[in-house]
């Protein structure tokens, strides 16, 4: 799910009256600054010399004139037009400190400025009064601010859109096709309301959107409002939730009375399953927080008018866990599932996130679409965006193949870790572990065909056996999960043929954990185990802690142990599948580890080349399941 289209907000500035405070009050600094700058540092060009000095060459006929303001001198030496220095005499007379009365200099006594001390004057009682006024300013405007935080904390949170220039529409949005046939219908609601209400229809009240992360269910509640051209309060579910009880339900109210105002309008809750859950879980009591909130959702859906022209819609990737109330007619009327995008789907998002950036010839956008299959739309985003940084930092101008495949691999298996240092003996113990997986899972006719080889650190692991399905699948069969199994034991089974039962190490950790999950859904989920046929053993309780420690499980302490058994019976048989697969092909694990630690990293015609020859041994056949 990708748009090619920003959504702006206008920027906020603040308001005219606000302007005219700020202006004055800068004015009436800068005066009084300039105000105690004059009256305090007068002529402060001027050098300033010894009285003693002055008088000395003023009795030598050097100084034209000595000017005399108050206990203040300037002097103004012989040739010159205008004071160059200035000095400082005790009180008295200049006479009396040392001046002769037939020095030939011309003595000019001007009377102290009655502005100037005007001026230091009012610096004096001013400055105090304007910085205690200021403070005070400041400590009230604090005060309200609190004030108004106070009063505000009960008030919705929601951020209104629908008056940006540019708006998304469902044509901006590449892939999901069904998901948007099914909201145009809801766009004709609020575009059309009298068209339902002359047959008797009721607009429906809450369309839930429900789909994997990164699938776009905002963007798609966005196309909804732009498409519609309506207001849209977007919120998340936690921002309803407070520590104090009732904040959250005030918060529901007034959310709902502005969206009433703004009629018709949207208002979008994000991942509601915050506020949403299942109530009677025991966690906090009937005065929970959280179920306040959603008991006042509750209400004030139900609350609407016949033709109130507002619509909810609410996103989540969690809809087991919501409460049935939520869901019931009259409430979430709608559940639209945004799937992950198809092929041509995922082509048309890739193209969208590569309109502007630059692409060589060598980029084929249809191929990564083909790989990419069970990537959402953010994923397919984060790729091209790897791509033109990896791009970037090879200093090119343009996007390369060999910079898309990077970026795909390192959004898909992790980034490689090239720097950490391995000894020659993990080397071997690695090149044996991926060729083992890779063996088995090229052999097997249910498995998907390798796509890469690597010894090369990734991520968490120590190195990488890749498989990626040739077409998207819809479903999995108990042939291809017992496949799947069998190349995960790969890696565990080529260490004991290596080093025998004492040389197992714990580089298969990772696989016997995905092994060992994939057998437990096969058995309790999917009911794909021999003695627990067509039998599924869900645990709906959402996940929560408390509610696995509260409530019962939804089988018996037998059953159980049938489920462990029948794991158990799982892994064995997919580990003898591995072994019978690697003892077979024992010259061609060794061709493979050969070329591992030679190359570090095979692609998929190098590993097809040498294994072309592998056979699959019929004791590793599965006649039945």
């Amino acid at each position: 799910m990708a748009a090619n289209k920003p959504n702006k907000q206008p920027a906020k500035s603040g308001g005219p009256k606000q302007l005219i405070r700020m202006g004055l009050f800068w004015a009436i600094v800068i005066f009084l600054g300039l105000a105690i700058y004059a009256a305090v540092v007068p002529g402060n060009n001027l050098k300033e010399v010894p009285l003693s000095d002055v008088i000395n060459r003023a009795n030598k006929g050097q100084i034209a004139v000595l000017e005399i303001q108050g206990n203040d001198i300037t002097v103004t030496p012989k040739g010159k037009d205008k004071p160059t220095e200035k000095t400082v005499k005790e009180s008295g007379n200049i006479r009396e400190q040392g001046l002769r009365e037939d020095a030939p200099v011309e003595v000019r006594v001007v009377p102290v400025s009655a502005t100037q001390d005007l001026l230091w004057n009012l610096a004096i009682m001013i400055v105090p009064v304007v910085v205690i006024v200021i403070f005070f300013m400041f400590m009230m405007r604090q005060a309200q601010g609190q004030n108004n935080q106070a009063m505000g904390f009960g008030k919705s949170k929601a951020r209104l859109y629908g008056l940006d220039k540019e708006k998304v529409v469902f044509d901006d949005i590449a892939g999901n096709d069904n998901a948007k046939q099914d909201l145009q219908e809801v766009v004709d609601f609020l575009k059309n309301p009298k068209k339902y209400q002359e047959l008797g229809a009721k607009i429906p009240k809450g369309v839930l959107l429900v789909g994997n992360p990164g699938t776009g269910k905002t963007m798609l509640a966005r196309a909804v409002a732009g498409e519609a051209e309506v207001p849209f309060f977007s919120i998340s579910g936690s921002e309803f939730v407070e520590m104090f009880v009732g904040v959250g339900a005030s918060r529901v109210r007034d959310l709902f009375t502005k969206a009433k105002k703004n009629a018709p309008c949207i208002i979008f809750i994000d991942e509601i399953d915050a506020v949403g859950r299942k109530r009677g879980s025991g966690m906090g009591g009937g005065h929970d927080e959280r179920e306040q909130t959603l008991n006042q959702i509750l209400v004030e859906m139900d609350g609407f008018d016949a033709n109130a022209n507002v619509i909810v819609l609410a996103a989540t990737n969690r809809a087991d866990v919501l409460d049935p109330a939520l869901l019931r007619p009259g409430r979430f009327d709608r559940r639209v599932n945004i799937m992950l995008p198809e092929r041509k789907d995922r082509e048309a998002i890739l193209k969208v996130h590569f309109k502007n950036k630059p692409t060589d010839n060598t980029v084929n956008i249809d191929k990564l679409a083909a790989k990419t299959a069970g990537s959402s739309g953010a994923d397919l985003a984060n790729i091209a965006n790897e791509a033109a940084i990896i791009a970037a930092r090879r200093g090119r101008k343009k996007i390369a193949n060999d910079d898309l495949t990077e970026a795909f691999e390192k959004v898909a298996i992790g980034p490689e870790r090239k720097t950490k240092v391995m000894s020659e003996k993990e080397k071997e113990l690695t090149a044996y572990h991926e060729a083992g997986h890779a063996i088995v899972g090229h052999v097997l006719p249910d498995s998907d065909p390798v796509h890469k080889v690597t010894i090369i650190p990734r991520g968490g692991t120590g190195g990488v056996t890749w498989f990626l399905p040739p077409e998207d699948k819809s479903y999995t069969n108990v042939y291809e999960f017992k496949d799947i199994l069998a190349r995960a034991m790969g890696g565990r089974v080529a260490e004991k043929l290596l080093y025998g039962d004492d040389g197992i190490t714990t580089g298969a950790g990772s696989d016997l954990r995905k092994a060992t999950e994939i057998a437990r859904d096969m058995i309790i989920e999917q009911g794909m185990g021999q003695q627990l046929r067509d039998q599924v053993f869900h645990e709906d309780n959402g996940g929560l802690m408390f509610d696995k420690m509260t409530r019962d499980r939804p089988y018996s302490d037998e059953t159980a142990k049938l489920i462990d058994k029948e794991v158990e019976v799982l892994i064995k048989e997919a580990a003898r599948r591995a072994e019978l697969v690697l003892k077979e092909n024992r010259d061609f694990l060794d061709k493979l580890a050969e070329a591992l630690l030679k190359e570090e990293t095979l692609e998929e015609t190098a590993v097809e080349a040498i294994l072309k020859d592998a056979k699959l041994p019929k004791d590793a056949m599965l006649h039945a399941a």
